[in-house]
């Protein structure tokens, strides 16, 4: 876990310039991303960013390892079964004193684990049981997975896609 962060927070304004730089589509939704550092710019609120905008950089959608949802939307329960393997927030009604989401790790529509802090917290634990049970990554965030896997973390780096090269090398320079 602590290398997981301690990756994710080694040059953070690097990686959130080279995300940003981004034309078109995804620099947009980059930039959205982003705004949520600018209203609450806290650690946990930058590696949630760096997460999401590491997806769209790499053209998967930053929507499937991470879903928001309010605990009153109907759609949420269904679309939570059908998840292979995401990170769920969902957000409640806020009352004085208490936490106003509730972070889970879901896979094969079933919550492993719940009560997670932040999703950076959270996404660093899915991909532990991913790497840990010897999973396939989810084929939509294949990319994102390797770059963690391979880059973040070192480990079996020897062999890179060609997209996870690209960035290893944007990284790099």
């Amino acid at each position: 876990m602590s290398t997981f962060f301690a990756e994710l927070d080694h040059h953070p304004l690097h990686m959130m310039e080279l995300f940003q730089r981004k034309g078109e589509a995804a620099g947009k939704k980059i930039k959205q991303i982003m705004v949520a550092i600018s209203k609450d710019d806290t650690i946990h609120t930058r590696r949630a960013c760096i997460l999401k905008s590491l997806c769209v950089y790499l053209n998967e959608d930053h929507e499937k390892p991470v879903k928001e949802y309010m605990d009153t939307d109907t759609e949420a329960n269904t679309s939570m079964e059908r998840t292979v393997m995401g990170v769920y927030i969902t957000q409640k009604e806020a009352n004085p004193g208490d936490d106003s989401e509730d972070i889970s790790v879901l896979i094969e529509g079933v919550d492993v684990l719940s009560g997670l802090r932040d999703t950076a917290i959270a996404c660093a634990l899915l991909f532990g049981l991913i790497y840990c049970l010897t999973l396939s990554y989810p084929p939509k965030l294949k990319c994102t997975f390797e770059v963690l896997q391979k880059i973040r973390l070192k480990l079996d780096g020897q062999r890179l896609s060609s997209k996870t090269q690209f960035l290893k090398n944007k990284l790099i320079g």
